[in-house]
C-alpha cells in the first residue's frame, strides 16, 4: 500500500493514457532535482561568498588603478594631447594644484603619492610637499614658478610622464611588472631594465622549491603508502594516526621545532656528530635545506593519503599472479602495481606542488633572503608596502599557474584514462 502511494505512476489512474503517465513522471523528476538543488544550495551560497566573490576582487584590484583617475581629473584634461617628452605647459601645473586643493584629507594625496612612487622615486616627496604648500594662487605661469621653486624636480619629465600613463581607472602595469614587463613613457611595452627585474626569478625559485618538496614527499611518500596498504587493517589504522598527527598540530609549533632542531647546537647536528658523521655542525637553518626538510614534513601526508587510497584499491593478487607467469617481483612491481598507481601519484603531486608554491610562514622563518617565495613578496606588498595592487597581480599570478597546472593534469589524466 505504501509502495503504491510513493511511486508517482502507481498514483496515475488505472488506464491512464501515456502523456499522462510522462507528465507524472517529469513532475517527480523535477522535485527531486528541486529537492537536491535545495540541500545544495547553502553550500554553493558559501563557495560563492569565501571564494568566488574574493577571487573576482583579486582579479578586479590587479587591474584596477583609481588613485592617479580619481585624485586628478582636471590635471589629466589638461596633459590631453601632450607629447610627453618635455614637461607640460604651465595649465597643467595650475591643474594639478586644482586638484590637489579638492582632495578631502591628507590621506588621498597620501595614496596618491604612493601610487606615483612605485612608478618614480622621489614622487612622494615631491606630491606631498605640494600638498602641503597650498594654496597657490595666481596665474599659471606663477603656480608653476610655486611649485618649481619648492622643488626644482617638477621640471622634469618622469614625473608628469608617470600620472598621464596611470590616468586611465584601468591598467596593466600591475600584471606587467609581475612577469618583468613595463609601459614605457608612450605606452609601449618592454622589458625591465636588469637591475630591476625580480619577480621572474621569484616565481622561478618557488617553482623549483615546491617541485623539490613535491619529489621528496613523492620518493618517501610512496614506499609508505605501499606499506600502509599492505598491512593489516588494525595494523594499518594505526599508523595512519601516526601520519595523520601533523595536521592536529599548529603550522607555526612545527617550524618552531624544526627551527629548536635545526640549529647548530640542535638535536640533528648533534645526533651526527655523536654519530661521528661530521665534525663540524652543519648549516641547516635559515638556508634552502631547512626549509625543504619543514616543508617535506608538513606536506607529507598530502601525498600520502591519495597515494594510500588508490593502493587499497589494488588487487594483491595481481601481483602475485605476474610473479607467477615469470616475472621478477621488481619487473612485476614497476610494470604491473606503479602504473596501476598513476592516478594517487598525479592527484598527490599536484596537491603538494599547488600547496607548496602558496607557501608563506616556512620560507619566512626558515629560509634567507634567497629562499623567499612568491608568498612572502605578496604578504610585503599587503602589509610593508600598502600597494594591494601589486600584491593582488601576483595573487593573480599565483592563481594562473594554479590553473595551468590542473589543466595540464586534466589533461594528461584524460589521456592516461583513454590509453587504460
Amino acid at each position: 500500500m505504501q509502495a503504491t502511494l510513493a511511486h508517482p505512476i502507481a498514483n496515475a489512474p488505472t488506464g491512464s493514457p501515456p502523456g499522462a503517465l510522462r507528465q507524472a513522471l517529469a513532475r517527480a523528476e523535477s522535485r527531486r532535482k528541486w529537492r537536491a538543488f535545495a540541500l545544495t544550495l547553502p553550500l554553493l551560497v558559501f563557495l560563492l561568498l569565501t571564494l568566488l566573490v574574493p577571487i573576482a576582487a583579486l582579479l578586479q584590484r590587479a587591474v584596477e588603478n583609481p588613485e592617479v583617475a580619481n585624485a586628478l581629473p582636471a590635471t589629466m584634461r589638461a596633459l590631453d594631447g601632450w607629447d610627453r617628452k618635455d614637461a607640460p605647459a604651465a595649465p597643467a601645473y595650475a591643474a594639478l594644484v586644482q586638484d590637489l586643493a579638492r582632495l578631502p584629507d591628507s590621506s588621498d594625496a597620501g595614496a596618491l603619492a604612493r601610487r606615483l612612487n612605485t612608478e618614480v622615486p622621489g614622487a612622494r616627496s615631491m606630491v606631498m610637499g605640494a600638498y602641503r604648500a597650498l594654496p597657490l594662487e595666481g596665474t599659471p605661469e606663477a603656480i608653476r614658478a610655486q611649485l618649481l621653486g619648492k622643488d626644482p624636480r617638477w621640471a622634469d619629465a618622469p614625473l608628469w610622464q608617470a600620472i598621464a600613463k596611470n590616468g586611465a581607472r584601468w591598467t596593466p602595469d600591475y600584471l606587467l611588472a609581475s612577469v618583468d614587463l613595463q609601459r614605457d613613457a608612450l605606452g609601449h611595452i618592454e622589458r625591465m631594465p636588469e637591475e630591476q627585474r625580480a619577480f621572474g626569478g621569484i616565481l622561478l625559485r618557488t617553482f623549483h622549491i615546491s617541485l623539490v618538496v613535491t619529489l621528496v614527499c613523492l620518493l618517501l611518500g610512496y614506499p609508505l603508502a605501499w606499506w600502509l596498504a599492505s598491512l593489516p587493517a588494525r595494523p594499518a589504522n594505526v599508523l595512519m594516526i601516526l601520519v595523520l598527527v601533523p595536521f592536529w598540530t599548529s603550522i607555526l609549533v612545527r617550524v618552531a621545532a624544526w627551527i629548536v632542531l635545526l640549529q647548530s647546537e640542535g638535536l640533528v647536528n648533534r645526533g651526527l656528530m655523536g654519530l661521528g658523521l661530521i665534525e663540524q655542525p652543519l648549516a641547516l637553518l635559515f638556508n634552502r635545506t631547512g626549509v625543504v626538510i619543514a616543508m617535506v614534513h608538513i606536506l607529507l601526508p598530502f601525498m600520502i593519503l591519495p597515494l594510500y587510497s588508490v593502493m587499497k584499491s589494488v588487487p594483491p593478487t595481481y601481483l602475485r599472479a605476474a610473479v607467477s607467469l615469470g616475472s621478477s617481483p621488481m619487473a612485476a612491481f614497476f610494470r604491473v602495481y606503479v602504473p596501476q598507481t598513476y592516478p594517487g601519484i598525479g592527484a598527490g603531486v599536484l596537491l603538494v606542488f599547488i600547496l607548496a608554491i602558496g607557501y608563506y610562514v616556512t620560507p619566512a622563518l626558515l629560509g634567507g633572503a634567497d629562499d623567499q617565495m612568491l608568498s612572502y613578496y605578496i604578504a610585503r606588498y599587503t602589509n610593508v608596502e600598502v600597494n594591494w595592487g601589486m600584491a593582488c597581480a601576483l595573487g593573480a599570478l599565483l592563481l594562473a599557474a594554479t590553473l595551468v597546472l590542473y589543466g595540464v593534469y586534466r589533461r594528461f589524466g584524460k589521456a592516461e584514462l583513454s590509453l587504460g
